[in-house]
């Protein structure tokens, strides 16, 4: 029987996100911002389903803290992070990142 989870995104995901929107839509298009704010949040809502199939963040202090990650990405390749906890029956979103931002610090997480 599979359990299906709740998912929530949190205000700081959510503007990561729509940070990334701007981006998108500044230096490619209308078009391609807009199929990346679908596809991502398609990506997030299938987390629904087994989010424990995906791994913990590599950053050691936030993966003893169950922090796992969703990779992300509309071409060939992932571009962005989608970091998540579990709790109880509820999968919340955290923070989206570009790779290229780096790793993150425990102040930049709130559950």
């Amino acid at each position: 029987m599979n359990v299906m989870f709740a998912v929530q995104i949190t205000e700081p995901a959510q503007d990561d996100i729509d940070r990334a929107f701007v981006w998108w839509s500044s230096r490619r298009s209308q078009v391609e911002a807009r199929k990346w704010y679908n596809e991502i949040h398609r990506a997030i809502l299938t987390l629904k389903q087994m989010p424990e199939r995906c791994p913990t963040v590599p950053e050691s202090k936030l993966s003893v803290a169950g922090v796992r990650q969703l990779l992300f990405g509309v071409g060939t390749r992932p571009t962005h992070r989608i970091m998540f906890v579990v709790r109880s029956n509820t999968v919340i979103v955290l923070r989206v990142r570009h790779h290229s931002e780096g790793e993150l610090a425990p102040f930049d997480i709130s559950s």
